[in-house]
C-alpha cells in the first residue's frame, strides 16, 4: 500500500467501512465520513449509455438492463487492478464470504439486493450497494453509479421520482470532494443534456466535471462531435473524452468486451474526424484518466481526512460518555447500576444542601428572615391587651378572685400567647421542606446518568418525596413539641421576682387596691410580654435546631434508605423496568457506537498507509 494505487485502496477501504456501518451521509445528527472522501460519480440521463460505459471501463458484462429505471441504488464500483492470468471475480460486501466468476450471476445479484430494499416497486433507495471487481484488465479505480436522471415517472412510479432522483444524486454532486463524470450521448443536443445542466449548477467553474460524449458511431453521416470534445462547445478544466459502446446488436450477439475495446480503439484510429484525437479517446483511457486524478485528489485529501477522524472521534468518545454504557441484562448488574444511578443522584442533591450548587442558601433563609418575621407578626398586643388580660385574668379566679398574683390567670395569658407560636413553627417546616422538594426536583434533572431512565427518574423522584414527607411530619411533631413543652413548664424564676416587684410599688394596702385597677392588669400584660418575649428568642433558635435535624440532617444522610430496602426486594424483571432508556436515547448510543467503529477502522486504514509509505521512502 506504498504506491499511488494504495491510496485508492484506502478509499475503497473506508467506502467499505462506511456502507457496512450505516454512513451514507446526508444525515446532520452525525459526523459523516462518506461525504468526505473523494469519489468519482457516474451522472447521466436515462439511455444516455451510462452503464455501457460503465461496462466498457470494467471490460464485462455485469450491470442489470431493461427499460425505465434500471439503477435504483447508488451502486459503489471498486476497481482492483490484479496480476495477468488471473481469474476476473466479483464480491459484494454484503456476501463477504462468496466470490461470483460468473457476471451474470452479478446482474441478478445487484437485481435482488435492490428488490430487497426498495421492494418489487419501482421505488429508489440511498442505501448503496458494494461491489468489488478483481481483474487485470481494468485499473485501480472507484465510481459510483446513480439512478439516471429522469423527466416523466413511468407508470408504478410516484410522481415525486424524477424530484427524489434529482435530490439523490444531487446529495453526492454537491460534495467538494466529488468527481463529476457526466454521461451525455453525442446524437442529443450539449444544451439539453441533464448531466452537463446539473454539473453547471454545482461546478460552474467545471472543475470537478470529466465530459464523456457516448455514441459517437450514431452520429448522422456528415455531423461530428468536434466543438465538444474539442472544448468549444462546452468548456471544461479536464478534457472532454468520447466513447464507443456497444450496439444493442453486439449485446444482444454477448460481443466480447474485450473484442468491443479493440473495436473502439479503431474505430477513433480509422475515423478522419477523431484520429488526431484517438490518444485521448476510449473507455481505456477514461479509466486512467480518471484513477490518475483520483489518486492526485486522494492524496491532497489524506491530511484533512485524518484531522476530520480524529477530530470525529473526540466528539464521539465524548457524547458515548455522556450517554453512558449500555444497560447490562444481568439483575445483579442491573441493581449495582441502579444503586450508582442513585449515588450519583444522592452527590447532586448533598452539593446542593453543602453549597456546591445553588438552592442550599434558602433552607438559611427561613430561619434567618421568614421566621423571626412571623415572629415579630404575632397578634400579641391583641392578646396581652388591658381589656383581654382583664377577661382572661378573671375567667381564671371564677368565683372567687385571686387574692396576691393571678397565677391561673398568667397561666392563661402565657399558654394562649405560646399558642400562635405553632403557627411559625409549622410555616417554617413547610417552607424548608418545600425548599427540600424543589432542591430534589432540581437535583433529579441535573444527574445527568438519570437522563437515560426516564422510568428510574420518576421512582427516586417520587421515593425522595416521600421520604421528604416522613420527615416533615417528624419535624412538625418536634416543632409543635417545643412549643407545648414552654407551656407545659414555665421558668419559675422569672416569676418569683413578680410579687417582689409588686410589694416594691407601695404599701399592702396600696397593693390590694391595684389588684383590681387598670394598672394591675397593665402590669399582668407586661410581665406576661417580657416573659414570651424571653421565650421567642428561645424558640427562635430551637425551632430552626429542629427543623435541620428532623428534615435536613435525615434528607442529607437518608433520603433514600426506604426506597433502598424496596430496590433490595425487587425481582429482574421490575430491575429492567426501572432501566427502560429512552428508545431515542438507546438508537442514538447505537449509531455514535457504530460511527465511532468507522472512524477507529479508518484510522488504522490510513495509519497504516502513511507508515508504509514512509517505510517505502525510506528503504529507498
Amino acid at each position: 500500500m506504498a504506491t499511488m494505487d494504495g491510496l485508492i485502496r484506502l478509499v475503497n477501504a473506508l467506502q467499505r467501512a462506511c456502507t457496512k456501518l450505516g454512513d451514507f451521509g446526508g444525515d446532520a445528527t452525525l459526523p459523516t465520513l462518506w461525504d468526505s472522501l473523494p469519489s468519482v460519480v457516474v451522472v447521466g440521463g436515462q439511455s444516455s449509455g451510462k452503464s455501457s460505459v460503465l461496462e466498457s471501463i470494467v471490460g464485462c458484462d455485469f450491470l442489470p438492463r431493461g427499460s425505465g429505471i434500471v439503477t435504483r441504488r447508488p451502486l459503489v464500483l471498486q476497481l482492483y487492478k490484479t496480476e495477468q492470468g488471473q481469474q476476473d471475480y466479483a464480491e459484494f460486501l454484503h456476501l463477504p464470504k462468496r466470490r461470483f466468476t460468473d457476471f451474470s450471476m452479478v446482474r441478478r445479484e445487484i437485481q435482488e439486493e435492490t428488490d430487497r430494499v426498495t421492494g418489487k416497486s419501482k421505488q429508489i433507495s440511498p442505501v448503496p450497494i458494494q461491489l468489488s471487481i478483481h481483474s487485470p484488465n481494468v485499473v485501480n479505480l472507484t465510481m459510483i453509479d446513480l439512478p439516471g436522471l429522469t423527466k416523466v415517472a413511468v407508470e408504478g412510479q410516484p410522481e415525486s421520482i424524477v424530484q427524489d432522483i434529482e435530490n439523490m444524486v444531487r446529495l453526492y454532486v454537491e460534495k467538494p470532494n466529488c468527481v463529476i463524470l457526466a454521461i451525455t450521448p453525442a446524437n442529443q443536443d450539449i444544451a439539453t443534456s441533464d448531466a452537463i445542466k446539473l454539473a453547471r449548477e454545482v461546478d460552474p467553474a467545471g472543475e470537478r466535471t470529466f465530459g464523456v460524449l457516448t455514441k459517437l458511431d450514431l452520429m448522422d453521416k456528415g455531423t461530428n462531435a468536434l466543438e465538444v470534445l474539442e472544448g468549444r462547445s462546452y468548456r471544461l478544466k479536464h478534457p472532454w473524452v468520447g466513447i464507443v459502446n456497444r450496439s444493442q446488436a453486439d449485446i444482444n450477439s454477448n460481443v466480447d468486451m474485450i473484442a468491443a475495446r479493440r473495436r473502439e480503439r479503431q474505430f477513433f484510429a480509422t475515423s478522419p474526424d477523431y484520429a488526431h484525437l484517438a490518444s485521448k479517446m476510449g473507455s481505456e483511457y477514461l479509466a486512467r484518466l480518471l484513477s490518475s486524478h483520483l489518486e492526485s485528489l486522494i492524496k491532497a485529501r489524506i491530511p484533512s481526512i485524518a484531522s476530520l477522524i480524529s477530530r470525529s472521534i473526540n466528539d464521539l468518545e465524548s457524547e458515548l460518555h455522556y450517554l453512558g454504557r449500555p444497560v447490562a441484562v444481568d439483575a445483579g448488574a442491573q441493581l449495582y447500576t441502579i444503586l450508582e444511578l442513585c449515588r450519583a443522584f444522592d452527590r447532586t442533591f448533598k452539593e446542593h444542601l453543602d453549597g456546591g450548587r445553588s438552592g442550599g442558601d434558602r433552607i438559611y433563609g427561613v430561619f434567618d428572615h421568614q421566621l423571626p418575621v412571623a415572629l415579630r407578626k404575632l397578634p400579641l398586643d391583641r392578646h396581652l391587651s388591658i381589656q383581654n388580660v382583664k377577661r382572661v385574668v378573671c375567667e381564671a379566679d371564677g368565683y372567687q378572685p385571686h387574692l396576691i398574683a393571678p397565677e391561673q390567670g398568667y397561666r392563661r395569658l402565657i399558654d394562649g400567647a405560646l399558642n400562635y407560636f405553632r403557627g411559625p413553627a409549622e410555616a417554617s417546616v413547610d417552607a424548608v421542606h418545600l425548599v427540600l422538594k424543589e432542591l430534589v426536583r432540581k437535583s433529579v434533572g441535573e444527574t445527568q446518568e438519570l437522563k437515560r431512565f426516564p422510568t428510574l427518574q420518576s421512582e427516586i423522584a417520587a421515593a425522595s418525596y416521600a421520604a421528604l414527607e416522613r420527615f416533615r411530619e417528624e419535624s412538625r411533631r418536634t416543632t409543635l413539641r417545643l412549643v407545648d413543652m414552654e407551656s407545659s413548664y414555665l421558668t419559675v424564676d422569672f416569676f418569683r421576682k413578680l410579687p417582689q416587684e409588686v410589694e416594691k410599688a407601695g404599701s399592702p394596702t396600696a397593693s390590694t387596691i391595684d389588684r383590681y385597677s387598670e394598672g394591675h392588669f397593665r402590669r399582668i400584660g407586661t410581665n406576661v410580654s417580657s416573659y414570651i418575649s424571653m421565650v421567642s428568642e428561645m424558640l427562635k433558635n430551637t425551632i430552626p435546631k429542629a427543623v435541620v435535624h428532623c428534615q435536613v440532617k435525615e434528607a442529607k444522610h437518608s433520603l433514600l434508605d426506604h426506597f433502598y430496602v424496596q430496590l433490595g426486594k425487587k425481582e429482574g424483571k421490575e430491575l429492567a423496568r426501572l432501566l427502560d432508556e429512552d428508545p431515542a436515547l438507546m438508537e442514538r448510543r447505537m449509531k455514535c457506537a457504530r460511527r465511532l467503529e468507522l472512524y477507529r477502522s479508518a484510522r488504522e486504514e490510513i495509519d497504516s498507509v502513511i507508515w508504509s509509505r514512509s517505510e517505502a521512502n525510506t528503504l529507498a
